[in-house]
C-alpha cells in the first residue's frame, strides 16, 4: 500500500482503477449514503448539500457510464444522512438532519419546489432510513434514540420502539433487521412480522460502531468501528463457523474508520471502505482478503455492490474524521462506478486471516 500521510492517503490516485465511470454531478458536499435499485442499474445517493440524486448506470463489456436521470432536496438543503430503495425498485426513502422521513416516487412527477414528500418525523436528526420488505412499511432510526415504522399512507408511525442511545448505524436484509447505537449497543430483530426482538449484546468491538451489515444468508451480521476493526458474529450456529474479528484499514501507527461494509449478493463475499481512501474485499467464510486496491485520494464515505454485483458504486469524499480544519470546500465530492470481474470477488478457497 501506498505511504499514508497524517491525513488520509498520500495517493494521486482519483479512483481505484483507472476505468472506473466518474459520475456526473455528484453534488457539493459530502456524499452520505450510495444506493442501489433491487430491480434495475439506477443509483441513488444523498449529500450533506440537501440534494437526493438518481442516476442510471449502463455497462457493456465492462465499459460503464452513469447518466443522470433526476434529484430532490430535503427541506431548506438540509443534509441528508441515509436512503433506501422500496422491493420494487420504484421508491426512495430518505432521512435527514431535517428530523423527516421522506419518500421520493421516481417514475412520479417532480415534487413541489423539488422537495421530497414527508411521510415521518423524528425529534431529532434521522440517521438511518430501511424498507422492510415483509411488511412494506419504512423504518427510521434517530438520534432521539427511537426506532419509528411507517406506513406510507399514513402520517402517524404503525409502531415504535425505544432504543437504548441514538442510532448510529442499521441493516435490513429479508426478515432480519440488526441496529447499532451509541454505546456499543447491537439489537438484531427478526422482522418477519411484528418486529420482534432476536438478540441484543455488546458489540465485539472495543470503539463507536461506524456501519453494520447483515449477512445474505441471514445468520449474523459484520460490524466495522471507527477503529479500523470488523467484526464477523453469527446470531445463529452454523457448522464450522465462529465469531471473529479482524484488522483493516490501518497503515503504520495511523488507524482510521471503516465507513461501510456491504455483501455481494451472489457470493456473500464483502467490501469494506474507509477513512484511509481504502477499499478492499474480502470473503468471511475462508477468511482471507480477495483484493486490496490501492488507495485514493481521499476518504471513501460510503459504497454498495448492485444487486447482480458486477457493479460497485463508492464515494470520494471528506468524512469529517479529522475535523473541520481538514475540510476544503474546494475539493470536489465524487462518485465512481467499478465494473467488478467475477475474479476480484469470487472465494478463492482456504488460506486464511488471522483473527485478532
Amino acid at each position: 500500500l501506498a505511504t499514508m500521510s497524517a491525513f488520509g492517503s498520500s495517493s494521486t490516485n482519483k479512483s481505484i482503477a483507472q476505468t472506473d465511470c466518474l459520475v456526473p454531478s455528484a453534488g457539493g458536499d459530502g456524499v452520505s449514503s450510495l444506493v442501489w435499485s433491487p430491480t434495475a442499474n439506477f443509483l441513488v445517493s444523498t449529500n450533506w448539500d440537501g440534494g437526493v440524486r438518481c442516476w442510471e448506470v449502463q455497462e457493456q463489456n465492462g465499459q460503464v457510464r452513469a447518466l443522470p436521470k433526476a434529484q430532490v432536496n430535503h427541506e431548506q438543503n438540509t443534509a441528508v444522512l441515509d436512503s433506501a430503495f422500496s422491493s420494487d425498485g420504484t421508491t426512495v426513502f430518505t432521512g435527514g438532519t431535517d428530523r423527516a422521513v421522506r419518500m421520493w416516487q421516481l417514475s412520479g412527477a417532480a415534487p413541489p419546489n423539488g422537495v421530497s414528500q414527508q411521510i415521518g418525523v423524528h425529534d431529532a436528526p434521522v440517521k438511518c432510513v430501511q424498507f422492510l420488505p415483509r411488511s412494506n412499511l419504512i423504518v427510521s432510526g434517530g438520534w432521539d434514540r427511537k426506532l419509528k415504522f411507517w406506513d406510507a399512507r399514513s402520517p402517524n408511525p404503525a409502531g415504535v420502539l425505544d432504543m437504548p442511545e441514538r442510532v448510529y448505524t442499521m441493516d435490513v436484509r429479508d426478515d432480519l433487521m440488526v441496529v447499532g447505537t451509541a454505546n456499543r449497543n447491537i439489537i438484531a430483530y427478526d422482522v418477519s412480522g411484528q418486529p420482534r426482538e432476536h438478540a441484543r449484546k455488546e458489540s465485539p468491538l472495543k470503539y463507536q460502531s461506524r456501519c453494520i451489515a447483515c449477512f445474505p444468508d441471514r445468520t449474523g451480521f459484520a460490524v466495522g468501528s471507527i477503529e479500523g476493526r470488523v467484526a464477523i458474529h453469527y446470531l445463529q450456529k452454523v457448522q464450522g463457523k465462529d465469531s471473529f474479528a479482524f484488522k483493516c484499514h490501518r497503515q503504520d501507527t495511523n488507524v482510521y474508520s471503516v465507513n461501510a461494509i456491504c455483501f455481494h449478493n451472489q457470493f456473500g463475499t464483502f467490501a469494506t471502505v474507509g477513512s484511509d481512501g481504502v477499499v478492499n474485499f474480502w470473503d468471511k467464510d475462508n477468511k482471507q482478503r480477495l483484493k486490496g486496491f490501492q488507495p485514493i485520494q481521499r476518504p471513501v464515505s460510503c459504497a454498495n455492490f448492485n444487486a447482480k454485483g458486477d457493479l460497485f458504486a463508492y464515494a470520494s469524499s471528506y468524512d469529517w474524521f479529522k475535523g473541520s480544519t481538514f475540510h476544503t470546500p474546494t475539493t470536489a465530492n465524487e462518485i465512481f462506478v467499478h465494473y467488478v470481474p467475477e475474479d476480484e470477488i469470487k472465494p478463492k478457497g482456504k488460506k486464511g486471516m488471522k483473527s485478532r
